[in-house]
């Protein structure tokens, strides 16, 4: 009797494989500071991220920002993470709802106001709103990029360097590893580390967004 009540109350973590016991002991350390963490965890999650998501979008760049986006958000919330599921099952869980969320967001902006939009009751056209509203969209729309270029600006050169030539320059990983004569592992960790700091700064900001 006793022995079938202690496998009853096993708690499913103490069956949890090595592969979990290690990405546990690596979120323990993030927590507590431990900037090695964070790295130990993108070496071993970022290839598996980023096939994951490259089954649902097939732009090579565009996944490897995607991958990046992921793990920032994972580590911006990871106080949240309650290890009584695998790390691995809420990460890639955060990499699928971001790419959904991004799949949606794309589908709405390559909606074209030229065309009728289709409902049950029939075809309506979309409306534009006055020239004043539009005029305000781009006075803030303008605001808003000098907040990041002035962000951008106060970032440590190494890392102004990356994000200028990823985002301004529009070059590729690749083209930057080149340009830059680093390792390519060491240009994506720059990168997610300069918009870290961006995410950051802009959040002080957040009143002005």
């Amino acid at each position: 009797m006793s022995d079938t009540n202690t496998e009853k109350n096993t708690s499913p973590r103490e069956n949890a494989s090595a592969s979990s016991i290690e990405d546990d002991g690596f979120v323990e350390r993030a927590l507590t500071g431990d900037e090695s963490a964070y790295k130990d965890l993108m070496n071993k999650y970022d290839r598996p991220i980023y096939f994951h998501i490259r089954k649902m979008i097939k732009e090579q760049e565009l996944v490897e920002d995607l991958v990046q986006e992921v793990f920032m958000k994972a580590f911006n919330n990871l106080a949240t993470y309650s290890n009584e599921y695998a790390f691995s099952t809420w990460l890639y869980r955060i990499a699928t709802n971001h790419t959904i969320d991004y799949l949606r967001k794309k589908k709405l902006q390559t909606l074209s106001i030229n065309d009728p939009y289709k409902t049950k009751d029939g075809e309506i056209e979309i409306q534009l709103p006055d020239d004043t509203y539009a005029t305000d969209k781009k006075i803030i729309k303008k605001e808003r990029k000098q907040i990041v270029h002035e962000a951008i600006e106060d970032l440590p050169e190494k890392y102004k360097a990356v994000i200028r030539m990823r985002h301004m320059e529009e070059l590729s990983y690749q083209e930057i590893s080149e340009e830059l004569d680093l390792p390519l592992g060491t240009v994506k960790a720059h990168i997610f580390r300069a918009r870290e700091l961006l995410y950051k700064a802009l959040i002080d900001k957040r009143g002005t967004f």
